[in-house]
Parts: structure tokens; sequence; C-alpha cells
């Protein structure tokens, strides 16, 4: 049976979750919350490590300012009332992503709850912000550039992961894309390269636990050669 260590979600389909229902895109995005807060405790009780979330791409920029806005608030709000959850649930909290484009006060937010929750145990979370697969690559390696880590006996790709935001953490071993999309948008490339996808047509509000349960059960019946026979 696979062991799941990392599972990464593309949480997709608030958008249009909301307008089936004859709402505004950001009643969409608060629903997304709550299932944000439902897998993240369930995954903390289920013995898996790591949970990555796509929660802001570098290309989410694009969006009306209106919605960008509301999502940079909401998430300045998820963070403020998430401690204690985090906390009453051992949940250990990460960001990756170029946050230094944030504000200040939602920078010294991601950082204090990263510092304060660095001794949980059960279950880091990362939340993807401001990140891209391609911009974090680049970022590593202007990284080397500038320190000159590297010689010409270097192993490159351990020089590489040592340099990208997942630096710490262990490769994807199962990828979840909500919302009927088949595609990566540019999520975790680099680290999802021998990870088993699964593509529900399910809407990011209406995933659920029960429903995480039985793609996780297909995952473990899944054979990974990693290239091998």
């Amino acid at each position: 049976m696979n062991q799941l260590k990392h599972l990464a979600i593309i949480m997709d389909g608030n958008g249009r979750w909301a307008k089936q229902k004859g709402k505004i895109r950001t009643q969409g995005h608060k629903k997304g919350i709550q299932t944000v807060r439902e897998i993240t405790k369930w995954c903390a009780k289920n013995d898996i490590s790591y949970l990555s979330l796509y929660a802001f791409s570098t290309e989410n920029w694009n969006r009306p300012k209106t919605e960008v806005d509301f999502l940079m608030k909401s998430l300045e709000k998820y963070l403020l009332q998430e401690t204690h959850t985090y906390h009453q649930n051992n949940i250990r909290f990460k960001a990756i992503g170029n946050i230094e484009t944030f504000s200040n006060p939602l920078k010294t937010l991601i950082k204090d709850l990263e510092q304060s929750t660095s001794s949980n145990t059960a279950l880091t979370q990362i939340l993807a912000l401001n990140y891209g697969s391609k911009d974090e690559i680049k970022r590593a390696f202007e990284k080397i550039l500038l320190e000159k880590t590297y010689e010409k006996e270097s192993d490159i790709q351990k020089l590489i992961e040592s340099n990208l935001d997942t630096s710490e953490i262990p490769d994807v071993d199962l990828l979840i894309r909500t919302g009927g999309e088949m595609r990566l948008s540019n999520f975790l490339l680099w680290q999802i390269s021998y990870a088993e996808l699964f593509f529900t047509p399910t809407l990011w509000p209406d995933f659920n636990t029960n429903e995480l349960r039985e793609i996780i059960q297909s995952y473990q019946t899944r054979i990974r050669r990693f290239g091998s026979l």
C-alpha cells in the first residue's frame, strides 16, 4: 500500500460554484475557505505529514482588482482566525511563493504565524501564495548565482532542490485538482515529477473529506514504479 506523506491540491472552482448558485464570485471564495479548514483538519488527524494548497498564483494578479483585493483581505482574515485552529490541531503553517509583493502587515502576519507554529508536528500546511513553479525555479537559480554556492563538481539537481521554496519538504506523492480542469497550472512542477494525479469534477467549495478519503484509497491501490519495471 502506497504511503501518502505529501498531498497537494489545486483548489479550483470557487467562482463557478458561486455562479451556479446565482451568487457573486467572492461568496465562492468564502465557501472555499471553509473547505480549506475542513480538509486541513482531516489531514492532521489522518497521518498526512504535508498538505500543499494552491491559494494564489503569480497569474492571479491578472484578475479584476476588486477580486484580488478581496482575496488579499480574505487571506489576512483567514490567517488571523485560523491561528487557534493551527495550534488546537498541532498544525505547522508554511508559505511558499514570493510574498515580498504583499503588504507589510500581511507579510508580517505570514512570518509571525510561521514562527508561532514552527514546533507543531501533526501536519505542515503549505499555502502557495503568489506562487508559480517557473518563478520558483527562476528564483532558485538567482539565489545560486548570487550566493555562488556552486562548484564544477556540484550535484546540480541537489543544488537546485536546496534552493527551492520547498527545500525542506519531500516531493509530492498525490496531486488532486478539483473543478474538472485537467492541467497543472504551473504548480509544483519540479516536486510532482513522480506524483500520482487525480482530477475531479467537484468544485472546491463542494469538495469534502469523504471524497478525499475515496481518492486516497484509490491512490493506495496504484503501482508506483518511479521509472522501474
